[in-house]
Protein backbone atom coordinates (compact mmCIF):
# COMPACT_ATOMS: atom_id res chain seq x y z
CA UNK A 1 0.00 0.00 0.00
CA UNK A 2 2.57 2.65 -1.18
CA UNK A 3 0.48 5.30 -2.91
CA UNK A 4 -1.70 7.72 -0.65
CA UNK A 5 -3.07 11.12 -0.80
CA UNK A 6 -4.97 12.93 1.70
CA UNK A 7 -8.17 15.04 1.68
CA UNK A 8 -10.32 17.05 3.92
CA UNK A 9 -13.84 17.01 5.29
CA UNK A 10 -15.66 13.42 5.72
CA UNK A 11 -16.76 12.17 8.79
CA UNK A 12 -16.87 14.84 11.56
CA UNK A 13 -15.15 17.18 9.69
CA UNK A 14 -11.46 15.64 10.46
CA UNK A 15 -8.53 15.18 8.62
CA UNK A 16 -8.85 11.79 5.87
CA UNK A 17 -6.48 9.26 4.86
CA UNK A 18 -6.69 6.44 2.12
CA UNK A 19 -5.21 4.32 0.86
CA UNK A 20 -5.53 1.76 -1.67
CA UNK A 21 -5.50 -2.01 -1.80
CA UNK A 22 -3.89 -4.67 -3.90
CA UNK A 23 -6.85 -4.33 -6.35
CA UNK A 24 -7.00 -0.57 -6.53
CA UNK A 25 -9.79 0.01 -4.19
CA UNK A 26 -9.48 2.71 -1.50
CA UNK A 27 -10.69 2.95 2.19
CA UNK A 28 -10.23 5.00 5.45
CA UNK A 29 -6.98 4.85 7.49
CA UNK A 30 -7.14 8.19 9.35
CA UNK A 31 -10.63 8.91 10.32
CA UNK A 32 -12.69 7.41 13.07
CA UNK A 33 -15.52 5.21 11.04
CA UNK A 34 -17.42 3.39 12.41
CA UNK A 35 -19.99 0.09 10.33
CA UNK A 36 -22.91 -1.89 11.81
CA UNK A 37 -23.67 -5.38 10.41
CA UNK A 38 -26.91 -7.24 11.60
CA UNK A 39 -26.47 -11.27 12.20
CA UNK A 40 -28.49 -13.43 15.18
CA UNK A 41 -27.73 -15.83 18.01
CA UNK A 42 -29.17 -19.14 19.00
CA UNK A 43 -30.66 -19.52 22.28
CA UNK A 44 -32.70 -23.18 21.48
CA UNK A 45 -34.71 -23.12 18.89
CA UNK A 46 -35.07 -19.42 18.83
CA UNK A 47 -32.81 -16.36 17.26
CA UNK A 48 -31.83 -13.49 18.84
CA UNK A 49 -30.79 -10.18 16.93
CA UNK A 50 -27.18 -9.55 17.48
CA UNK A 51 -25.97 -5.90 16.36
CA UNK A 52 -21.82 -6.23 15.20
CA UNK A 53 -20.14 -2.74 15.72
CA UNK A 54 -16.80 -2.24 13.81
CA UNK A 55 -14.90 0.80 14.79
CA UNK A 56 -11.37 1.63 13.07
CA UNK A 57 -9.01 3.87 14.98
CA UNK A 58 -5.94 5.29 14.40
CA UNK A 59 -3.27 4.42 16.73
CA UNK A 60 -1.41 1.23 17.90
CA UNK A 61 -2.54 -1.81 15.64
CA UNK A 62 -4.92 -3.91 17.81
CA UNK A 63 -8.15 -5.72 17.21
CA UNK A 64 -10.22 -5.92 20.21
CA UNK A 65 -13.97 -7.82 20.64
CA UNK A 66 -16.53 -7.05 23.39
CA UNK A 67 -20.20 -8.08 24.47
CA UNK A 68 -20.07 -11.29 25.88
CA UNK A 69 -17.78 -13.57 22.81
CA UNK A 70 -17.21 -17.10 23.60
CA UNK A 71 -14.07 -18.43 22.68
CA UNK A 72 -14.91 -19.50 19.14
CA UNK A 73 -15.79 -15.91 18.93
CA UNK A 74 -13.01 -14.86 20.83
CA UNK A 75 -11.06 -16.83 17.55
CA UNK A 76 -12.42 -15.31 14.79
CA UNK A 77 -10.11 -12.43 14.66
CA UNK A 78 -7.70 -15.42 13.31
CA UNK A 79 -9.81 -16.30 10.62
CA UNK A 80 -11.46 -12.99 9.95
CA UNK A 81 -7.91 -11.35 9.67
CA UNK A 82 -6.90 -14.12 7.27
CA UNK A 83 -9.64 -13.86 4.92
CA UNK A 84 -9.57 -10.38 4.85
CA UNK A 85 -5.59 -10.97 3.52
CA UNK A 86 -7.35 -12.58 0.85
CA UNK A 87 -8.79 -9.50 -0.49
CA UNK A 88 -5.28 -7.52 -0.34
CA UNK A 89 -6.16 -6.14 2.96
CA UNK A 90 -3.99 -6.04 6.47
CA UNK A 91 -6.06 -5.37 9.10
CA UNK A 92 -3.60 -6.03 11.33
CA UNK A 93 -1.92 -2.58 11.03
CA UNK A 94 -5.32 -1.45 12.16
CA UNK A 95 -7.13 -0.68 15.29
CA UNK A 96 -10.27 -2.14 15.15
CA UNK A 97 -12.93 -2.46 17.91
CA UNK A 98 -15.47 -4.96 17.72
CA UNK A 99 -18.89 -5.29 19.65
CA UNK A 100 -21.40 -8.17 19.81
CA UNK A 101 -24.50 -6.21 21.02
CA UNK A 102 -26.45 -6.61 23.49
CA UNK A 103 -23.74 -6.63 26.07
CA UNK A 104 -25.50 -8.75 28.35
CA UNK A 105 -26.09 -11.74 26.08
CA UNK A 106 -23.66 -15.02 25.73
CA UNK A 107 -23.11 -15.29 22.48
CA UNK A 108 -21.00 -18.78 21.00
CA UNK A 109 -20.43 -20.08 17.69
CA UNK A 110 -18.81 -19.16 14.53
CA UNK A 111 -21.56 -17.27 12.91
CA UNK A 112 -20.64 -14.52 13.31
CA UNK A 113 -17.17 -14.27 11.37
CA UNK A 114 -18.93 -13.03 8.14
CA UNK A 115 -21.04 -10.50 9.63
CA UNK A 116 -17.52 -8.90 11.18
CA UNK A 117 -16.16 -9.50 8.62
CA UNK A 118 -18.53 -7.41 6.29
CA UNK A 119 -18.51 -4.74 9.27
CA UNK A 120 -14.83 -4.48 8.64
CA UNK A 121 -14.75 -4.14 5.14
CA UNK A 122 -17.53 -0.94 5.77
CA UNK A 123 -15.78 0.67 8.78
CA UNK A 124 -12.50 0.74 6.89
CA UNK A 125 -14.77 2.62 3.93
CA UNK A 126 -14.24 -0.76 1.79
CA UNK A 127 -17.89 -1.07 0.92
CA UNK A 128 -20.88 1.30 1.28
CA UNK A 129 -22.32 1.02 4.95
CA UNK A 130 -25.38 0.99 3.74
CA UNK A 131 -25.26 -2.02 2.25
CA UNK A 132 -25.36 -3.50 5.29
CA UNK A 133 -28.55 -1.81 6.71
CA UNK A 134 -31.14 -4.49 6.55
CA UNK A 135 -29.21 -7.82 5.71
CA UNK A 136 -28.47 -10.20 7.55
CA UNK A 137 -24.87 -12.38 7.83
CA UNK A 138 -25.00 -15.94 8.56
CA UNK A 139 -21.46 -17.98 7.94
CA UNK A 140 -17.88 -19.05 9.27
CA UNK A 141 -14.71 -18.20 7.47
CA UNK A 142 -11.58 -20.21 6.35
CA UNK A 143 -8.31 -19.06 6.32
CA UNK A 144 -8.47 -18.38 2.87
CA UNK A 145 -11.76 -16.45 2.60
CA UNK A 146 -14.16 -19.15 2.31
CA UNK A 147 -17.75 -19.38 3.78
CA UNK A 148 -18.68 -22.17 5.62
CA UNK A 149 -21.91 -23.58 6.53
CA UNK A 150 -23.25 -23.31 9.89
CA UNK A 151 -25.66 -24.90 12.29
CA UNK A 152 -29.52 -22.89 12.79
CA UNK A 153 -29.77 -21.28 9.53
CA UNK A 154 -33.41 -22.16 9.23
CA UNK A 155 -34.81 -20.77 12.16
CA UNK A 156 -31.87 -17.81 12.45
CA UNK A 157 -33.48 -16.68 8.99
CA UNK A 158 -37.07 -17.19 10.06
CA UNK A 159 -36.34 -15.00 13.19
CA UNK A 160 -34.56 -12.31 10.77
CA UNK A 161 -37.65 -12.11 8.81
CA UNK A 162 -40.20 -11.76 11.76
CA UNK A 163 -37.84 -8.86 12.90
CA UNK A 164 -38.32 -7.04 9.63
CA UNK A 165 -35.17 -7.81 8.04
CA UNK A 166 -35.50 -7.77 4.02
CA UNK A 167 -32.08 -9.38 3.06
CA UNK A 168 -30.03 -12.28 3.98
CA UNK A 169 -26.22 -13.72 2.99
CA UNK A 170 -25.92 -17.37 4.34
CA UNK A 171 -23.34 -20.16 3.29
CA UNK A 172 -23.73 -21.94 -0.70
CA UNK A 173 -23.56 -24.92 1.86
CA UNK A 174 -26.86 -23.95 3.63
CA UNK A 175 -28.69 -22.49 0.57
CA UNK A 176 -31.14 -25.32 -0.09
CA UNK A 177 -32.41 -24.89 3.84
CA UNK A 178 -32.14 -21.23 3.61
CA UNK A 179 -34.50 -21.44 0.16
CA UNK A 180 -37.46 -23.05 2.45
CA UNK A 181 -37.79 -19.47 4.15
CA UNK A 182 -40.00 -17.18 2.20
CA UNK A 183 -40.23 -13.07 2.94
CA UNK A 184 -36.91 -12.51 3.12
CA UNK A 185 -34.54 -12.18 0.07
CA UNK A 186 -31.99 -14.72 0.47
CA UNK A 187 -28.18 -14.73 -1.28
CA UNK A 188 -26.00 -17.27 -1.24
CA UNK A 189 -21.88 -16.89 -1.36
CA UNK A 190 -18.70 -19.20 -1.35
CA UNK A 191 -16.19 -16.62 -0.21
CA UNK A 192 -15.74 -13.56 1.10
CA UNK A 193 -14.59 -11.85 -2.18
CA UNK A 194 -17.91 -12.45 -3.64
CA UNK A 195 -20.03 -10.94 -0.43
CA UNK A 196 -17.87 -7.69 -1.07
CA UNK A 197 -18.33 -7.39 -4.40
CA UNK A 198 -22.19 -8.29 -3.66
CA UNK A 199 -22.38 -5.46 -1.51
CA UNK A 200 -20.77 -2.88 -3.92
CA UNK A 201 -23.33 -3.71 -6.19
CA UNK A 202 -20.78 -5.16 -8.75
CA UNK A 203 -21.62 -8.97 -8.96
CA UNK A 204 -25.14 -9.98 -6.76
CA UNK A 205 -24.76 -13.21 -5.20
CA UNK A 206 -27.07 -15.99 -6.74
CA UNK A 207 -30.03 -17.05 -5.02
CA UNK A 208 -30.53 -20.48 -3.74
CA UNK A 209 -32.38 -23.43 -5.73
CA UNK A 210 -35.85 -23.21 -4.76
CA UNK A 211 -36.12 -27.04 -3.00
CA UNK A 212 -39.50 -28.39 -3.68
CA UNK A 213 -41.14 -30.07 -1.12
CA UNK A 214 -42.03 -33.88 -1.72
CA UNK A 215 -42.61 -35.89 1.91
CA UNK A 216 -41.30 -39.51 1.60
CA UNK A 217 -40.96 -42.99 3.36
CA UNK A 218 -37.81 -45.00 3.87
CA UNK A 219 -38.79 -47.59 1.07
CA UNK A 220 -36.56 -50.06 2.84
CA UNK A 221 -38.22 -50.55 5.48
CA UNK A 222 -41.64 -51.74 4.93
CA UNK A 223 -44.15 -54.04 7.15
CA UNK A 224 -44.62 -56.65 4.58
CA UNK A 225 -41.43 -57.68 6.06
CA UNK A 226 -42.45 -58.77 9.09
CA UNK A 227 -43.63 -62.63 9.76
CA UNK A 228 -46.02 -62.98 11.61
CA UNK A 229 -46.43 -61.03 14.89
CA UNK A 230 -50.60 -59.87 14.05
CA UNK A 231 -51.07 -58.96 17.46
CA UNK A 232 -47.87 -56.57 17.48
CA UNK A 233 -48.61 -55.44 13.76
CA UNK A 234 -52.17 -54.41 15.03
CA UNK A 235 -50.74 -52.43 17.81
CA UNK A 236 -48.13 -50.69 15.80
CA UNK A 237 -51.42 -49.67 13.14
CA UNK A 238 -53.31 -48.51 16.06
CA UNK A 239 -50.46 -46.37 17.51
CA UNK A 240 -49.61 -44.96 14.39
CA UNK A 241 -53.64 -43.87 14.38
CA UNK A 242 -54.11 -42.37 17.69
CA UNK A 243 -50.06 -41.38 18.56
CA UNK A 244 -50.55 -43.26 21.29
CA UNK A 245 -47.21 -44.56 23.36
CA UNK A 246 -46.42 -48.09 22.86
CA UNK A 247 -45.04 -50.90 25.16
CA UNK A 248 -43.71 -54.41 23.31
CA UNK A 249 -42.43 -56.98 25.69
CA UNK A 250 -41.37 -60.03 24.71
CA UNK A 251 -38.29 -62.09 24.75
CA UNK A 252 -35.01 -61.58 22.32
CA UNK A 253 -35.70 -62.62 18.78
CA UNK A 254 -39.54 -61.64 18.48
CA UNK A 255 -39.21 -58.40 16.27
CA UNK A 256 -39.63 -56.06 18.28
CA UNK A 257 -36.62 -54.02 16.75
CA UNK A 258 -38.19 -54.83 13.52
CA UNK A 259 -41.91 -53.49 13.93
CA UNK A 260 -40.06 -50.41 15.84
CA UNK A 261 -38.29 -49.49 12.63
CA UNK A 262 -41.37 -50.04 10.53
CA UNK A 263 -42.98 -47.73 12.24
CA UNK A 264 -42.70 -44.42 10.12
CA UNK A 265 -43.54 -46.45 7.18
CA UNK A 266 -47.44 -46.45 8.65
CA UNK A 267 -47.60 -42.78 9.99
CA UNK A 268 -48.64 -40.17 7.91
CA UNK A 269 -46.39 -37.90 5.96
CA UNK A 270 -44.84 -34.86 6.73
CA UNK A 271 -46.75 -32.04 6.49
CA UNK A 272 -44.81 -28.98 5.21
CA UNK A 273 -45.20 -27.40 8.77
CA UNK A 274 -44.01 -30.28 10.45
CA UNK A 275 -40.62 -30.50 8.15
CA UNK A 276 -39.83 -27.00 8.88
CA UNK A 277 -40.09 -27.63 12.58
CA UNK A 278 -37.97 -31.30 12.52
CA UNK A 279 -35.47 -29.55 10.09
CA UNK A 280 -34.77 -26.78 12.08
CA UNK A 281 -34.32 -29.08 15.65
CA UNK A 282 -32.17 -30.46 12.79
CA UNK A 283 -30.13 -28.03 11.83
CA UNK A 284 -29.60 -26.45 15.52
CA UNK A 285 -28.41 -29.45 16.34
CA UNK A 286 -25.68 -29.54 13.87
CA UNK A 287 -27.10 -32.99 11.78
CA UNK A 288 -28.33 -31.42 9.15
CA UNK A 289 -26.08 -32.59 5.74
CA UNK A 290 -24.43 -29.53 4.23
CA UNK A 291 -26.60 -28.58 1.38
CA UNK A 292 -29.74 -30.65 2.58
CA UNK A 293 -33.22 -28.96 2.05
CA UNK A 294 -35.99 -29.93 4.07
CA UNK A 295 -36.36 -33.02 5.95
CA UNK A 296 -39.19 -35.40 3.74
CA UNK A 297 -39.22 -38.29 6.41
CA UNK A 298 -40.37 -38.61 9.44
CA UNK A 299 -37.62 -39.07 12.40
CA UNK A 300 -36.72 -42.77 14.20
CA UNK A 301 -34.19 -42.04 16.81
CA UNK A 302 -32.94 -45.07 18.78
CA UNK A 303 -30.23 -44.08 21.76
CA UNK A 304 -28.22 -46.79 23.35
CA UNK A 305 -29.07 -47.15 26.78
CA UNK A 306 -26.03 -45.83 27.79
CA UNK A 307 -27.10 -42.30 26.63
CA UNK A 308 -26.47 -40.04 29.15
CA UNK A 309 -29.85 -37.63 30.79
CA UNK A 310 -28.75 -34.53 28.27
CA UNK A 311 -28.14 -36.64 25.28
CA UNK A 312 -31.45 -38.10 26.27
CA UNK A 313 -33.77 -34.97 26.69
CA UNK A 314 -31.52 -32.58 26.13
CA UNK A 315 -28.75 -30.29 27.76
CA UNK A 316 -25.19 -29.35 27.90
CA UNK A 317 -23.52 -25.91 27.18
CA UNK A 318 -24.38 -24.37 25.46
CA UNK A 319 -27.97 -26.21 25.47
CA UNK A 320 -28.23 -28.93 22.70
CA UNK A 321 -31.36 -30.74 21.62
CA UNK A 322 -31.61 -34.29 22.93
CA UNK A 323 -33.06 -37.31 21.07
CA UNK A 324 -36.30 -36.54 22.28
CA UNK A 325 -36.29 -33.49 20.55
CA UNK A 326 -34.47 -35.10 17.90
CA UNK A 327 -37.46 -37.56 17.14
CA UNK A 328 -40.17 -34.75 17.16
CA UNK A 329 -42.86 -35.76 14.74
CA UNK A 330 -41.42 -39.35 14.74
CA UNK A 331 -40.54 -42.17 16.61
CA UNK A 332 -38.47 -42.39 19.37
CA UNK A 333 -37.22 -46.38 20.37
CA UNK A 334 -36.18 -46.76 23.81
CA UNK A 335 -35.00 -50.79 23.28
CA UNK A 336 -34.23 -52.40 26.15
CA UNK A 337 -36.30 -50.09 28.87
CA UNK A 338 -35.31 -51.88 31.93
CA UNK A 339 -31.10 -50.80 30.92
CA UNK A 340 -31.85 -46.99 30.68
CA UNK A 341 -30.92 -45.21 33.48
CA UNK A 342 -33.26 -44.26 35.74
CA UNK A 343 -32.64 -40.78 35.70
CA UNK A 344 -32.57 -40.22 32.34
CA UNK A 345 -35.74 -42.01 32.05
CA UNK A 346 -37.71 -39.74 34.44
CA UNK A 347 -36.36 -37.14 32.75
CA UNK A 348 -38.45 -38.03 29.51
CA UNK A 349 -41.92 -37.23 31.70
CA UNK A 350 -41.64 -33.84 31.56
CA UNK A 351 -41.10 -33.58 28.04
CA UNK A 352 -43.54 -36.18 26.66
CA UNK A 353 -46.14 -34.64 28.97
CA UNK A 354 -45.90 -31.05 27.45
CA UNK A 355 -44.87 -31.76 24.46
CA UNK A 356 -41.56 -29.26 24.88
CA UNK A 357 -38.18 -29.15 27.14
CA UNK A 358 -37.14 -25.79 28.43
CA UNK A 359 -33.34 -25.73 29.45
CA UNK A 360 -32.45 -23.41 31.88
CA UNK A 361 -29.27 -21.72 32.18
CA UNK A 362 -28.38 -18.98 34.62
CA UNK A 363 -29.87 -16.10 32.61
CA UNK A 364 -30.36 -18.06 29.67
CA UNK A 365 -33.86 -20.46 28.58
CA UNK A 366 -33.61 -22.43 25.83
CA UNK A 367 -36.76 -24.69 24.82
CA UNK A 368 -37.02 -27.05 22.33
CA UNK A 369 -39.83 -29.11 20.69
CA UNK A 370 -40.55 -32.83 22.01
CA UNK A 371 -43.72 -34.80 20.50
CA UNK A 372 -42.25 -38.02 19.38
CA UNK A 373 -44.35 -40.83 19.97
CA UNK A 374 -42.62 -43.35 22.47
CA UNK A 375 -42.06 -46.67 21.76
CA UNK A 376 -40.10 -49.03 23.78
CA UNK A 377 -39.32 -52.63 23.91
CA UNK A 378 -38.02 -54.69 26.97
CA UNK A 379 -37.75 -58.23 27.82
CA UNK A 380 -39.49 -59.66 30.44
CA UNK A 381 -36.40 -61.27 32.42
CA UNK A 382 -32.72 -60.52 32.58
CA UNK A 383 -31.94 -62.79 29.99
CA UNK A 384 -35.25 -62.72 28.46
CA UNK A 385 -36.65 -65.74 28.37
CA UNK A 386 -38.72 -66.07 31.37
CA UNK A 387 -42.11 -67.61 30.85
CA UNK A 388 -40.57 -70.00 27.67
CA UNK A 389 -42.23 -73.09 27.40
CA UNK A 390 -38.55 -74.28 26.17
CA UNK A 391 -37.34 -73.58 30.36
CA UNK A 392 -33.65 -71.88 29.36
CA UNK A 393 -34.68 -68.71 31.57
CA UNK A 394 -32.37 -69.26 34.75
CA UNK A 395 -33.30 -66.20 36.64
CA UNK A 396 -34.22 -66.64 39.97
CA UNK A 397 -37.14 -64.59 41.06
CA UNK A 398 -35.07 -62.11 43.45
CA UNK A 399 -33.49 -61.17 40.05
CA UNK A 400 -36.32 -60.81 38.00
CA UNK A 401 -38.13 -58.83 40.43
CA UNK A 402 -34.76 -56.80 40.49
CA UNK A 403 -34.73 -56.44 36.86
CA UNK A 404 -38.73 -55.45 36.52
CA UNK A 405 -38.02 -52.92 39.26
CA UNK A 406 -35.79 -50.98 37.20
CA UNK A 407 -38.92 -49.72 35.09
CA UNK A 408 -40.01 -46.86 36.02
CA UNK A 409 -44.02 -46.74 36.66
CA UNK A 410 -44.95 -43.33 36.30
CA UNK A 411 -43.21 -43.65 32.91
CA UNK A 412 -45.05 -46.82 32.08
CA UNK A 413 -48.48 -44.97 33.49
CA UNK A 414 -47.77 -42.54 30.66
CA UNK A 415 -47.74 -45.73 27.67
CA UNK A 416 -51.18 -46.06 26.41
CA UNK A 417 -50.53 -49.72 24.51
CA UNK A 418 -48.87 -52.03 25.92
CA UNK A 419 -48.19 -55.66 23.80
CA UNK A 420 -46.86 -59.06 24.16
CA UNK A 421 -44.50 -60.31 21.47
CA UNK A 422 -43.87 -63.33 21.87
CA UNK A 423 -41.16 -65.86 19.50
CA UNK A 424 -41.77 -66.43 15.82
CA UNK A 425 -43.05 -69.75 14.64
CA UNK A 426 -40.72 -71.60 12.46
CA UNK A 427 -43.96 -71.83 10.28
CA UNK A 428 -44.02 -68.37 9.15
CA UNK A 429 -40.29 -67.86 8.87
CA UNK A 430 -40.48 -70.50 5.63
CA UNK A 431 -43.71 -68.61 4.24
CA UNK A 432 -43.64 -65.61 1.95
CA UNK A 433 -44.56 -62.12 3.19
CA UNK A 434 -48.36 -62.69 3.32
CA UNK A 435 -48.89 -59.86 5.35
CA UNK A 436 -49.72 -56.15 4.41
CA UNK A 437 -47.79 -53.37 3.02
CA UNK A 438 -47.29 -50.70 4.94
CA UNK A 439 -49.01 -48.39 2.05
CA UNK A 440 -52.05 -50.62 2.98
CA UNK A 441 -52.22 -50.29 6.38
CA UNK A 442 -50.97 -46.24 6.11
CA UNK A 443 -54.06 -45.39 3.80
CA UNK A 444 -55.86 -46.90 7.02
CA UNK A 445 -54.38 -44.84 9.99
CA UNK A 446 -54.61 -41.55 7.34
CA UNK A 447 -58.05 -42.22 6.99
CA UNK A 448 -58.52 -42.27 10.92
CA UNK A 449 -56.18 -39.01 11.57
CA UNK A 450 -58.39 -37.17 9.05
CA UNK A 451 -61.36 -38.27 11.36
CA UNK A 452 -59.35 -36.85 14.61
CA UNK A 453 -58.52 -33.67 11.99
CA UNK A 454 -62.46 -32.80 11.53
CA UNK A 455 -62.79 -33.39 15.09
CA UNK A 456 -60.71 -30.65 15.86
CA UNK A 457 -61.65 -28.36 12.92
CA UNK A 458 -65.21 -28.46 14.17
CA UNK A 459 -64.26 -27.58 17.73
CA UNK A 460 -65.24 -30.78 19.10
CA UNK A 461 -61.48 -31.33 20.71
CA UNK A 462 -58.55 -28.83 21.12
CA UNK A 463 -56.30 -32.46 20.75
CA UNK A 464 -54.84 -33.14 17.24
CA UNK A 465 -54.42 -36.87 17.87
CA UNK A 466 -56.19 -39.34 20.37
CA UNK A 467 -53.56 -39.96 22.26
CA UNK A 468 -53.35 -36.80 23.83
CA UNK A 469 -57.36 -36.55 24.85
CA UNK A 470 -57.99 -34.64 27.75
CA UNK A 471 -60.70 -36.03 30.39
CA UNK A 472 -63.24 -33.37 29.25
CA UNK A 473 -62.63 -34.72 25.06
CA UNK A 474 -63.02 -37.73 26.08
CA UNK A 475 -66.06 -37.72 27.56
CA UNK A 476 -67.50 -35.38 24.74
CA UNK A 477 -65.95 -38.12 21.37
CA UNK A 478 -65.32 -40.88 23.20
CA UNK A 479 -68.22 -42.75 25.72
CA UNK A 480 -69.04 -45.99 24.80
CA UNK A 481 -72.29 -47.22 24.12
CA UNK A 482 -74.18 -49.10 26.62
CA UNK A 483 -72.83 -52.38 25.62
CA UNK A 484 -69.19 -50.85 26.14
CA UNK A 485 -69.61 -49.21 28.95
CA UNK A 486 -71.01 -51.93 30.31
CA UNK A 487 -67.83 -54.17 29.61
CA UNK A 488 -65.75 -50.45 30.67
CA UNK A 489 -67.06 -51.31 34.16
CA UNK A 490 -66.58 -54.42 34.55
CA UNK A 491 -63.10 -54.91 33.50
CA UNK A 492 -62.11 -51.70 35.66
CA UNK A 493 -63.73 -53.71 38.84
CA UNK A 494 -61.87 -56.79 37.89
CA UNK A 495 -58.47 -55.44 36.84
CA UNK A 496 -58.46 -53.16 39.80
CA UNK A 497 -57.87 -50.08 36.38
CA UNK A 498 -56.61 -46.62 38.01
CA UNK A 499 -58.74 -43.79 37.04
CA UNK A 500 -55.43 -42.92 34.30
CA UNK A 501 -56.12 -46.70 33.19
CA UNK A 502 -59.54 -46.07 32.51
CA UNK A 503 -58.94 -43.03 30.24
CA UNK A 504 -56.21 -44.38 28.30
CA UNK A 505 -58.54 -47.73 27.58
CA UNK A 506 -61.20 -44.89 26.44
CA UNK A 507 -58.69 -43.35 24.08
CA UNK A 508 -57.76 -46.49 22.53
CA UNK A 509 -60.89 -47.57 21.90
CA UNK A 510 -61.87 -44.21 20.11
CA UNK A 511 -59.03 -44.81 17.53
CA UNK A 512 -59.70 -48.22 17.02
CA UNK A 513 -63.41 -46.95 16.43
CA UNK A 514 -61.59 -44.42 14.00
CA UNK A 515 -59.48 -47.55 12.12
CA UNK A 516 -63.18 -48.52 11.32
CA UNK A 517 -65.03 -45.11 10.57
CA UNK A 518 -67.12 -45.86 13.19
CA UNK A 519 -68.70 -42.70 14.53
CA UNK A 520 -69.80 -44.22 18.09
CA UNK A 521 -67.06 -46.80 20.39
CA UNK A 522 -69.14 -50.14 20.85
CA UNK A 523 -67.82 -52.75 23.12
CA UNK A 524 -66.06 -54.23 20.33
CA UNK A 525 -64.13 -51.92 20.55
CA UNK A 526 -63.80 -51.67 24.24
CA UNK A 527 -62.85 -55.00 24.17
CA UNK A 528 -59.80 -54.95 21.73
CA UNK A 529 -58.76 -51.62 24.10
CA UNK A 530 -58.57 -53.71 26.81
CA UNK A 531 -56.52 -56.55 25.16
CA UNK A 532 -54.38 -53.69 24.49
CA UNK A 533 -53.68 -53.28 27.76
CA UNK A 534 -51.26 -56.14 28.91
CA UNK A 535 -49.91 -54.53 31.98
CA UNK A 536 -53.23 -54.36 33.53
CA UNK A 537 -54.09 -57.88 33.66
CA UNK A 538 -51.32 -59.12 35.61
CA UNK A 539 -47.71 -58.44 37.04
CA UNK A 540 -45.60 -56.12 35.16
CA UNK A 541 -43.79 -58.62 32.90
CA UNK A 542 -45.65 -61.62 34.09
Amino acid sequence: MANRHQAFGGNYGKHREFSWGSDGTTFDRAGDMLATAHTTVLLGMNAQPVRVEVESFRGVPKFELVGLPEASVRESYVRVRSALNQLGLNIGQQRLVVNLAPADLRKPGSAFDLAIASAALAALGHVNRESLHDTLLLGELSLHGAVRPVRGVLPQLMAARNNGMRHAIVPAGNGREASAVDGIDVKVADTLHDVREHLRGQSPLPSPQAVVFAPSFDERLDLIDVKGQPGARRALEIAAAGGHHLLMIGPPGGGKTMLARRLPSIMPPLTYSEALEVTAIHSVAGLLPSDSGLVTIRPFRAPHHTVSDAGLVGGGAPPRPGEVSLAHQGVLFLDELAEFRRSAIEALRQPLEDGQLTIARAKERATYPARPMLVAAVNPCPCGYAGDSSGRCQCGEHRIHAYRAKLSGPLLDRIDLHVHVPPVDVTFLRERPCGESSATVRARVMAARAIQARRLETGQVESRCNGALSSRELDAVALPDAQGMKLLIAAAERLGLSARAYGKILRLARTIADLESSPDVRSVHIAEAIQGRVLDRGPVLG
